[in-house]
């Protein structure tokens, strides 16, 4: 017998006015390569120009997410030796996540199940994002030495109060009701309901506009489950509100609540070069005019990433020998400016042509 040919990790087609782009690569979760990435972005292109498409939909194969993130094993295994690899990943996927903001026709996403990491990147830039009651939506890189990066530092700044903060330092994980607050996400659907959805979506026409679109998900939208981060919200709001990491930390601890304790032990399990990078970067977000303003910026702090050793040690305890007990290099009193400034560095092309 005929060996059967293997699927292709995304599968690009065309159901009735929707352009749909399925991730599947199931056995590691989705998690973007930058062959994956570059067939997203034939499909952007192609669907783009196509009269008879009038929406595109991105959704996750098998039964545990859209995406969890990219392929940090690729950059782990080829960062110190071949670290051209690395950066032709995160310039291409950053690009993508550029034009997925500025797409011309509906972008929808299905963000249920596990949305980390790059699978933020190519979700919450979209102009139509639906959670369901399985969405666990993470920025988890303050964990594994790096930064929130696909834009996040664009995204999360734009969260009310100082919930994209909270998000971005701690990394935890939200849920549906969460991800609508952060406004990384716009509606509620039950899993239940999306091949209901699906259908809908399938029998809009080609000529078919985003008010259609937001008409079908309308139809079958509910109210998220409730928020377990709700009550504490204006504790976020007091605690990091700051521009150092230590006076954040003292403002938890001055709290003196569960709350305040839990995530104050959550905290300094991660790198601490990584938590003032990424306060860094997202304050410098919070400033900044557009997101590919970020996307240049991270895209230099990237570059710096590929010699920091806390990377490599968060990825070999996360994903490599999964022990889960990182040995930073550096505590927060450790961490200088000269390090930090590493991460500026801005000898390389630009990613986009002003």
């Amino acid at each position: 017998m005929e060996m059967q040919a293997a699927a292709p990790e995304v599968i690009v087609e065309r159901q009735g006015a929707i352009g749909r782009i399925r991730l599947n690569r199931t056995r590691a979760l989705n998690s973007l390569n930058v062959p994956m990435i570059r067939l997203i972005a034939e499909a952007l292109t192609e669907f783009e120009t196509d009269p008879s498409v009038a929406v595109v939909m991105v959704t996750g194969e098998g039964e545990r997410g859209l995406c969890a993130g990219g392929d940090i094993r690729m950059i782990y295994e080829s960062g110190r030796e071949r670290p051209a690899e690395g950066a032709q990943f995160w310039r291409e996927e950053f690009i993508v996540n550029s034009r997925i903001s500025a797409y011309p026709k509906p972008y929808i996403a299905i963000m249920d199940g596990i949305v980390m990491g790059g699978g933020v990147g190519i979700s919450a830039h979209g102009s139509h994002r639906i959670v369901t009651e399985r969405t666990r939506l993470a920025m988890p890189e303050t964990g594994i030495g790096y930064f929130p990066d696909v834009g996040a530092t664009w995204l999360l700044p734009h969260a009310p109060g100082e919930f994209g903060t909270y998000l971005g330092l701690t990394g935890r994980d939200i849920a549906a009701a969460d991800a609508i607050h952060a406004r990384l996400a716009d509606h509620f659907v039950p899993a239940a309901k999306l091949d209901d959805l699906f259908s809908r979506l399938t029998a809009l026409p080609a000529s078919a506009i985003s008010a259609d679109v937001d008409a079908a998900i309308l139809g079958l939208a509910e109210e998220a489950p409730a928020s377990s981060l709700a009550p504490h919200l204006k504790a976020i709001d007091r605690c990091f509100a700051f521009d150092t990491v230590e006076e954040i930390l003292a403002a938890l601890e001055a709290e003196d609540s569960d709350f305040g304790w839990e995530t104050l032990a959550l905290l300094r399990s991660r790198s601490a070069l990584s938590m003032k990078l990424t306060l860094d970067l997202l304050r410098a977000g919070r400033k900044s005019a557009s997101l590919n303003e970020c996307l240049e910026r991270e895209y230099s702090a990237t570059l710096g990433m590929l010699a920091n050793p806390d990377f490599y040690e968060g990825v070999r305890a996360a994903v490599i020998d999964k022990d889960r007990n990182p040995k930073w290099s550096v505590g927060l009193s450790d961490v200088t400016e000269e390090m930090r400034a590493r991460f500026a560095n801005r000898d390389h092309l630009p990613l986009f042509v002003a």
